[in-house]
């Protein structure tokens, strides 16, 4: 068994902001970084656009931020984390400076604040069109330079460990629910783990990959959020998914998508037809910088009417050189599949980007599981509402592994000793996995059923659809689990179709189109809405 005092499930902007908190303030703590691939790569790693926070006050302010994001939330965002989150925000961006971030400058010296949809100001710290890329960069090094930091590379954790593991009966709504660590493959040695800490940090990231068409890298798959609901945690609004209205369109066919960001929109790139017709004013004043629910709508809906496998972004009117400096990695890209942006128009369409929705967290990161915090994507802490604002996200990961961090040194010390009595993982009766197509193809049947039927336009019919199709490829997937040797790819089919059942299910319990949620059968809003919780 590993012993640390924090376990930190994760190591992208939330998991490593939070672990070298703690670890500056209390040397004295062990605490161990476990990410299932190498430490550089993290949904963070992969964010373009940037980090909205209120910088320049001249000519913004707190509540202009505030207003936005509560804009694009439609209703459903809670503002009192809304306040917190904008208005701790900067120190937090702040201190990733200090550490070493490097945003961009503009000839005057001061920071070169982009715009992106939804924002009335313009508030986007950046490092060209590879923020996340520098953001990571960053954590990593600083980790390194903190002796009581351990990453743990290429572990996989498969579950948290509960009183469940001790041989009590758990249900959602046993009170006390506990968690003493996490069960870990250790992918090298192909051994399970027993990982124990008096406190654990959920920061795992999305889960994307349900959907055939995403943004997010391969290895978000969900498990922090599969993880909570098996312990009988609180999971909310998963059926808010957020479809980024731009990926690059490739006939050949990219996982991830490429992303177009939002900031090129922001820089002056206008969304038009592939005959050049513009026609975002039909659907709301602000055009191209609209919020993005109501852009991948439009496209979606004017790809449909015009039969055509994607919309366009015309950035040829821009100036060139002020583009490539803005965006070369997009500029790059564009240009190795035979595109160019200054006098190409740039193919778009939809892509699954962002869940909403996640394990219920309190102002501090508590879940309802004691001694399990989370942060990031995995999370619903009630800033984003039914849409996330862009930008918002990278923001709220280090406000709330700022906050946890302090939620965690008051309580760690009265906290004695980790759980006696925690068992080995047993893998007694299982044996190697015959045909490893089973798991292929039933990830590739639920990512085709999760982009027909529960995508950017829903209903009653697909809904139904959907669930049917789940309930099957759950049951095979459990059979699977129970007989054979565990597996990285296993355990993500496995997450995968829960987070998969959570949108579903969560999707079919809203009786309105809301936000990121539009469903034919009900495409009005209500006045008053109860939240789901799962």
């Amino acid at each position: 068994m590993n012993q640390s005092d924090v376990l930190v499930l994760g190591a992208g902007i939330a998991g490593l902001t939070c672990a070298l908190k703690l670890a500056h303030q209390r040397p004295d703590l062990k605490i161990n970084v476990l990410t299932k691939t190498h430490e550089r790569e993290s949904n963070t790693r992969y964010a373009q656009g940037g980090v909205a926070a209120v910088w320049n006050f001249e000519t913004d302010s707190y509540e202009k931020h505030i207003a936005d994001t509560l804009d694009a939330g439609d209703g459903l965002c809670d503002l009192d984390i809304v306040k917190i989150v904008v208005k701790e925000g900067p120190e937090r961006v702040r201190e990733i400076i200090e550490w070493g971030a490097r945003f961009d400058k503009n000839k005057e010296k001061k920071y070169d604040l982009g715009r992106e949809g939804g924002h009335s100001e313009n508030r986007i710290l950046h490092y060209k069109d590879l923020t996340g890329w520098e953001i990571q960069r960053t954590l990593v090094e600083q980790a390194h330079k903190t002796d009581n930091i351990e990453i743990l590379e290429h572990f996989f954790a498969i579950d948290l460990i509960t009183q469940h593991n001790l041989g009590h009966t758990i249900t959602r709504v046993t009170p006390g629910i506990e968690c003493y660590g996490a069960y870990a493959l250790n992918k090298n040695s192909g051994e399970i783990e027993t990982l124990l800490a008096k406190m654990t940090v959920l920061a795992t990231g999305g889960g994307g990959q349900v959907y055939r068409n995403t943004t997010n890298p391969v290895i978000a798959t969900g498990d922090g959020m599969a993880m909570v609901y098996r312990a009988k945690g609180r999971i909310e609004n998963m059926e808010f998914v957020q479809f980024h209205p731009t990926a690059l369109y490739n006939p050949a066919g990219d996982n991830p998508a490429f992303l177009i960001s939002e900031a090129v929109r922001g820089f002056g790139g206008i969304l038009k037809s592939p005959d050049g017709t513009e026609f975002m004013q039909k659907y709301d004043k602000r055009g191209s910088l609209a919020p993005r629910d109501i852009v991948a709508r439009a496209i979606d809906r004017e790809m449909k009417l015009q039969g055509a496998e994607h919309m366009c972004l015309d950035c040829t009117h821009l100036d060139k050189e002020g583009f490539i400096a803005h965006f070369p990695t997009i500029y790059e890209k564009c240009k190795s599949i035979g595109i160019d942006p200054m006098k190409d128009m740039i193919p778009v369409t939809p892509a699954c980007h962002y869940l909403c929705g996640g394990a219920k967290t309190d102002e501090m990161g508590r879940t309802t599981v004691k001694f399990l915090y989370a942060a990031g994507e995995c999370t619903c802490t009630g800033l984003h509402g039914a849409n996330r604002l862009a930008s918002n996200s990278l923001l709220e990961a280090m406000v709330f592994a700022h906050r946890i961090s302090i939620d965690i040194l008051e309580k760690i010390d009265g906290i004695k000793k980790v759980k006696k009595g925690i068992p080995e993982w047993d893998a007694r009766g299982t044996m190697q996995p015959q045909e490893l197509v089973l798991i292929t193809q039933s990830m590739k049947e639920l990512k085709d059923l999760m982009s027909y039927y529960v995508g950017i336009v829903r209903s009653n019919v697909r809904l139904k659809r959907a669930n049917d199709r789940l309930y099957l490829l759950y049951k095979e997937t459990e059979e699977l689990y129970r007989e054979t040797t565990l597996s990285p790819q296993l355990c993500e089919l496995r997450n995968i179709i829960t987070i998969a059942y959570l949108i579903t299910r969560s999707a079919s319990m809203r009786r309105e189109s809301r936000g990121l949620h539009f469903t034919t059968d009900f495409p009005e809003k209500l006045d008053f809405v109860d939240l789901m919780v799962l």
